[in-house]
């Protein structure tokens, strides 16, 4: 397992999942968010899972993916990690992003102009390293444009492009870089949503297969299968036919 786990976006309910696993794994991990409140209570948490060793094991640091200016963020580590995974993430509301450029501005920092900066960074110094794995969680509302949330798909394809070009650029370097789609999730986030249970994953797999996928040395993985056939069939469907439908 790696020495060190940095995990952008750790109060999230998926930031959590991934954060436990990897320390009840040994590893030691960093929780970086914006929210300085839920930041204390989760490390404060994770330490007391761990017993003795959790202050030595688990940190964290202040960072507002959008505002913090990476370089700063990465000098101020000690030591860099082996692992950086992104969960930052925003899904907004649809309606309004449709009618406020603002809403619709913080959905696409958070989702794609936040991450793609931090992760460049990381790729940076990852690369001096020679080694290492940068995970971003995007999402299957990337895969193609939907009139019921194309603001937070096209921030997410966005990301999608940006990793899979990341992978490709890092591939000789030594750096792994994993795309992972979760497809929906039971989270704060989707609370009060009528998910479909087949198709709705838990935090607690989502970081199962962030994990196992690092050591895979996977590329990209649904954390539900059936989401790429789903999203297959969406995709093959002609244009023309497609802004007809609703989805």
């Amino acid at each position: 397992m790696p020495n060190t786990v940095l995990v952008l976006g750790a109060c999230s309910d998926i930031g959590r999942s991934i954060a436990r696993r990897y320390a009840d794994s040994g590893a030691c991990v960093i929780l970086a968010a914006r929210d300085a409140v839920n930041l204390a209570r989760d490390l404060t948490d994770l330490q007391v899972r761990l017993g003795p060793d959790g202050k030595n094991r688990i940190s964290s640091v202040h960072c507002d993916i959008v505002s913090t200016d990476p370089r700063s963020f990465f000098d101020g580590l000690s030591p860099m990690p082996d692992i950086v995974v992104c969960v930052v993430g925003l899904l907004g509301d649809a309606q309004a992003c449709e009618r406020d450029h603002e809403a619709a501005t913080r959905v696409i920092e958070a989702n794609y102009l936040g991450p793609a900066r931090f992760l460049n960074e990381a790729a940076a110094r990852l690369t001096k390293q020679g080694s290492g794995a940068i995970v971003g969680i995007s999402s299957v509302a990337g895969d193609r444009g939907r009139a019921s949330n194309y603001i937070y798909g096209s921030s997410k394809a966005g990301l999608t492009a940006f990793l899979s070009g990341l992978r490709n650029r890092l591939f000789k370097s030594g750096v792994h870089v994993l795309t992972v789609k979760p497809g929906f999730v039971a989270t704060k986030m989707t609370a009060g949503m009528k998910l479909p249970a087949r198709l709705t994953a838990q935090p607690d797999e989502v970081a199962a297969v962030v994990v196992n996928g690092v050591l895979q040395l996977r590329d990209v993985v649904y954390v539900r299968p059936v989401w790429r056939w789903i999203m297959l069939v969406i995709g093959l469907i002609p244009e023309k036919v497609f802004k007809r439908m609703s989805l």
